[in-house]
């Protein structure tokens, strides 16, 4: 009786290879990466090619394992269409380990120059730097790497997100209790407007992101501490956005106000009472009626302020895209080079299907995309979902 494994799916399965192949040349330049150490020339998958596969993996819902791509790596159709050689599942394995994440970050800059924005609200328009959402967030699957880190097990992704492209334009791995302000400190660029929640709260870095020449809004506890310099005035418009108060004050106690070097801004803006969720799933503790908002855009209307705090929802809502459509929660690798080049191919897809559509990446688009790869949707019917897209509003 034969012992070879049977296939649980054919080439027939593996169809929409135009889209993939239309990554072939940003990938291509990656060819040679690693490669210097290799004298006896005995790599068979480079970078270029472990990352085709990966792309693969994103796209194809026949395929969900490791194992799956080394078997559609061995087809001949796969082989001459996305110009691959088969490959191994112990140099799929060790591929994750050798090739560096980071040279994935110059296709991300250049893919993201490339984006027009999104419809958006106009008076988001005219901002002094780029509105950037910065969250993390926790991925349950990366619990199971045991001794990654000695003692670290549970780990985290720290997201940069523009919302009025739609799409995360950074990110980066660390450990899940790791400061979240720490490492936004470590990835400041000048000529952004963060956005933040109340974990990021820290007045040094307050001062820091001033001192590189960028801006940020961010809530702060209802509790903090601050001196009252002036009251400004509320516009009609700012009443009309449930805007309560506008002040400039000098934040903080002594400590504070020695970590920050002039003056800030803070709106109060009015919410709806909600009980915040929690692990058990009965609610957690009551929210307030208003929230307390920080800044150092002391020039922009109040109403404005609390239209760009709105704003930071949009990185949480990319979480749950990033972690249920793309299939981020199954690790092809559990090295960390393998793990952040996984997180960088999900980015690079995601820019790249904004591109082809010219909208943001939604469930109905990848569903139709993977329908396509099956077979079950003819390029055709992709292209007229992609126009109906182009007509409809943000």
């Amino acid at each position: 009786m034969s012992t070879a494994p049977c296939l649980a799916f054919t080439e027939n399965d593996l169809g929409g290879f135009k889209l993939i192949q239309k990554a072939l040349p940003l990938f291509r330049r990656l060819h040679a990466h690693a490669t210097t150490r290799d004298r006896a020339g005995n790599r068979r998958l480079h970078f270029d090619e472990y990352l085709i596969l990966e792309l693969v993996f994103f796209l194809n819902p026949v395929i969900t394992s490791m194992r799956g791509l080394v078997l559609a790596s061995a087809l001949e159709g796969v082989q001459e269409r996305l110009e691959i050689p088969a490959t191994s599942l112990g140099s799929f394995s060790e591929a994750g380990g050798v090739f560096d994440p980071q040279e994935l970050q110059a296709i991300i800059r250049e893919l993201g120059a490339q984006l027009k924005p999104r419809p958006h609200d106009t008076r988001l328009e005219g901002l002094p730097g780029v509105l950037t959402a910065v969250d993390g967030t926790e991925i349950s699957a990366l619990a199971k790497l045991v001794g990654w880190v000695q003692h670290r097990r549970d780990l985290k992704l720290h997201f940069s997100f523009e919302p009025l492209r739609g799409v995360p334009v950074a990110a980066n791995l660390t450990g899940a209790k790791d400061s979240e302000k720490v490492n936004l400190r470590q990835r400041l660029e000048p000529g952004r407007v963060y956005v933040k929640d109340r974990g990021y709260v820290d007045y040094h870095l307050f001062q820091q992101i001033v001192d590189i020449k960028s801006w940020f809004v961010c809530r702060l506890r209802d509790d903090s501490v601050r001196t009252v310099l002036a009251d400004r005035g509320l516009s009609p418009e700012a009443q009309a956005a449930g805007i309560l108060s506008d002040q400039v004050v000098r934040l903080g106690g002594r400590d504070g106000q020695h970590s920050l070097h002039q003056p800030l801004r803070i709106i109060t803006v009015a919410c709806t009472p909600h009980r915040k969720r929690c692990h058990t799933g009965y609610g957690g503790p009551a929210q307030g009626d208003h929230l307390t908002i920080a800044t150092n855009l002391m020039d922009v209307p109040a109403e404005v302020i609390g239209l760009i705090y709105r704003q930071r929802w949009t990185v949480e809502i990319f979480f749950r895209f990033f972690k249920h459509i793309l299939g981020c929660r199954h690790l092809l690798s559990h090295r960390p080079n393998g793990i952040m080049i996984q997180v960088y191919l999900a980015i690079i897809l995601c820019l790249l299907i904004a591109l082809y559509t010219g909208r943001k990446v939604t469930l109905r688009t990848i569903e139709m995309l993977r329908l396509y790869f099956i077979g079950w949707a003819k390029l055709a019917e992709v292209e007229a979902h992609i126009a109906t897209l182009q007509k409809v509003k943000a």
